[in-house]
């Protein structure tokens, strides 16, 4: 998959840029902008070639025959909502149920990409950041910028409690990076 994810960026002019923080076994990854349907296909060729074995988090119920083998192939791990949480009785939030994987696993970077929808939305998802927070795991800013052909890592924040000031500091960084669309990202 890495020779043909090489191959990909050199036929398109893509480049990858930054690398992925030593010593850094556990992660929540933001993958913004996200504009377009073209997003997964270089964002996963880019992590191949960064060599970080990323995954992503789907509904149990999408993880039927044949497309479950595909998904899994990917990196998809399904998520059961109806499972209780650890000490709760009533059934586990999407932030629960994530935070639950990366206590069971000694190695876990899931990407997540906040807006939650390829359109523009004026306020992203806060699951990512209360992920992140309840694990204890860092925020890094992967993006993929059309303009420049870029796809990246840039920097890696700790969730200090302060939602909106972290969110700023986020949102700073990815108003320089161009989506597909543009008017479509982060204002």
């Amino acid at each position: 998959m890495k020779l043909l994810a090489q191959f990909s960026f050199w036929l398109t002019g893509w480049k990858k840029v930054g690398e992925y923080p030593e010593n850094t076994p556990k992660s929540v990854m933001i993958a913004a902008p996200h504009t377009s349907n073209w997003d997964f296909f270089y964002a996963r060729a880019a992590f191949f070639l960064l060599g970080i074995p990323v995954k992503t988090t789907i509904k149990k119920e999408a993880m039927f025959f044949p497309l479950n083998l595909v998904l899994k192939f990917f990196g998809v791990i399904p998520i059961d909502r109806n499972k209780k949480s650890e000490g709760l009785s009533k059934k586990s939030s999407m932030v629960d149920a994530m935070v639950q994987l990366f206590n069971e696993r000694e190695e876990l970077v899931i990407m997540i990409t906040p807006e939650g929808t390829r359109r523009y939305v004026p306020r992203w998802k806060t699951g990512f950041y209360h992920v992140a927070r309840k694990a204890q795991v860092p925020i890094i800013l992967g993006y993929l910028d059309y303009k420049k052909k870029q796809a990246g890592i840039g920097p890696v924040m700790y969730p200090s409690g302060d939602f909106e000031q972290d969110l700023e500091i986020i949102m700073d960084f990815y108003r320089g990076v161009t989506g597909k669309y543009p008017d479509q990202g982060v204002r």
